[in-house]
């Protein structure tokens, strides 16, 4: 190679890859901190390698708990103007019907009207929109790649969306048990574009859920010690069976197979999941 060489003289496919790894594999989405935790003290930051968290835990009263009541999402993000109203409220209750399936496994969960040891309530407090055109060009390219060479490819790293949440349980002594604030943005490898402004958001609402309810459910940080297999109840519930508690269904069902089908194409989520059930 000589000193002449130029960036002309590379092939467009290695430019295209030298672009790509110059970009943000993922969206970046700080800690939002809202107002509707009863208390903000004594939070130890945590998280993973995608993931931001604050949190506490008072482990002796959430291991004695043995019954929970979950609030229904609240979603008043700063931009909520900005996005459609009906995606919002499927990215509420997309939390809540994986907060409820988590919870399960240790907590029965009971109906709106009944008494419980803990209640459990979260506020999306922020959520960074999916850019759609640049969804709807990874979603074409991934799926015409895809099925040319066999393998995945990853999502244009560009406008890719995130969320927040804070949530806390409250003792039937009406002091705070457990909060967690949480953030995390999608990213180009694992996260699959969706043609939605709240595509995103509603992607990572599961996996908000799964780190709340663990928290719960073990009585401390779920971001330390080995992942757990998923019990069999949570994997019925997945794949849209139905939950383990009755009270579970007031969120509905999930996507399941043909959620995740509708993934794999990009669509949004109001195409394959029906949101929360019709009040009885």
């Amino acid at each position: 190679m000589t000193s002449s060489f130029r960036l002309a003289n590379i092939r467009p496919q290695t430019a295209a890859v030298i672009l790509l790894a110059a970009l943000p594999s993922c969206a970046s989405v700080p800690l939002h901190q809202g107002t509707s935790l009863s208390s903000y003290k004594d939070m130890a930051a945590s998280g993973g390698s995608l993931t931001k968290a604050k949190l506490r835990v008072d482990p002796a009263s959430v291991l004695v708990a043995r019954t929970v009541r979950i609030v229904p999402t609240s979603a008043h993000p700063g931009n909520s103007g900005a996005l459609d109203p009906k995606g919002l409220a499927l990215v509420a209750n997309a939390i809540d019907r994986a907060l409820c399936t988590g919870l399960s496994d240790r907590f029965q969960v009971v109906a709106a009207n009944q008494p419980a040891d803990l209640v459990v309530h979260a506020t999306v407090t922020d959520i960074v929109p999916t850019n759609r055109t640049a969804a709807a060009t990874s979603a074409v390219a991934s799926l015409g790649t895809s099925v040319a060479l066999a393998i995945p490819i990853p999502r244009i790293p560009i406008g890719l969306g995130g969320l927040s949440v804070e949530a806390e349980a409250v003792g039937q002594d009406g002091a705070q048990k457990a909060a967690m604030l949480w953030s995390r943005g999608a990213n180009m490898l694992t996260t699959k574009a969706r043609i939605s402004s709240v595509g995103d958001a509603y992607s990572l609402s599961s996996a908000f859920g799964g780190d709340f309810s663990r928290m719960l459910v073990r009585g401390h940080d779920p971001f330390k010690g080995k992942p757990a297999i998923p019990s069999i109840q949570k994997i019925k519930a997945s794949l849209g069976g139905d939950p383990k508690y009755d009270a579970c269904k007031a969120f509905g069902s999930a996507p399941g197979l043909t959620g995740a089908v509708a993934g794999q194409l990009g669509l949004p989520p109001s195409w394959s999941d029906k949101g929360a059930a019709a009040p009885q």
